[in-house]
This record gives C-alpha cells, sequence and structure tokens, in this order.
C-alpha cells in the first residue's frame, strides 16, 4: 500500500470539517438546528422583453413544487431553478420560477417575447 493512500479513520474518533464545508453546516452539527438557506444573489439581466431580476435557487432551498411557464411542466422539490421577476415590479405576483434551460432557451421559443399584462 502506498504510504500517501488515504485510511479511513475509525468511527469513535472525530472527524474535522472538509475545506469546502460551510461554519452553517458545522454549527448545525453542533447545535442540531437546520442551517440557513442560501439563495443567489438577485441580478439583473437584459433580454428583448425588458430588465428582469433573476435569483439562482439551489437544489436545498426549493421546499415547494412549481410550474414552469417555459415548458408548464412541474419543478419539483430539490430541483434547483431560477425566481425571475421585472425589474419594475412592486411585489410577489410577478415572480415566476423557471427550470434553469426553459429560461435560457427563452428568447428562442415562438412568440417571443411574450405579452406583458400590466
Amino acid at each position: 500500500m502506498s504510504p500517501r493512500k488515504a485510511r479511513r479513520l475509525p468511527d469513535e474518533l472525530p472527524r474535522r470539517p472538509r475545506r469546502g464545508a460551510s461554519r452553517a453546516v458545522t454549527a448545525r452539527t453542533a447545535s442540531g438546528d437546520e442551517p440557513p438557506v442560501r439563495l443567489g444573489p438577485p441580478q439583473v439581466e437584459s433580454w428583448p422583453d425588458g430588465d428582469w431580476v433573476v435569483r439562482q435557487v439551489p437544489g436545498i432551498a426549493a421546499t415547494k413544487v412549481y410550474r414552469c411557464p417555459g415548458c408548464d411542466q412541474e419543478i419539483q422539490p430539490g430541483v434547483a431553478h431560477v425566481v425571475a421577476w421585472p425589474e419594475q415590479a412592486n411585489g410577489t405576483e410577478d415572480r415566476r420560477h423557471w427550470h434553469n434551460s426553459c429560461w435560457q432557451r427563452r428568447p428562442r421559443r415562438p412568440g417571443f417575447p411574450p405579452l406583458r399584462s400590466r
């Protein structure tokens, strides 16, 4: 066996968290609480139909079922996706949950840009 080969520690020895582990995960294991869910930062994207605020939702933060307006299919809990809304929207009623690929393919769909209500 190579001297550099990693060996598995016995179960009774405590393990150090990996370098990529966040402090929230370490705090959760110590206190037993769930870590705060981190959403991606909102970013403004310019499209032919206007400016949109887009936020990435990681799979761990997706806890409900949503209907994607791009493909009319359900986005199941645990599936990473994006939330987008017009930059001038006043409230949450204009937010839509999209599959990542559906959001990127949006300009190639027939009938783009969609007509906005308001």
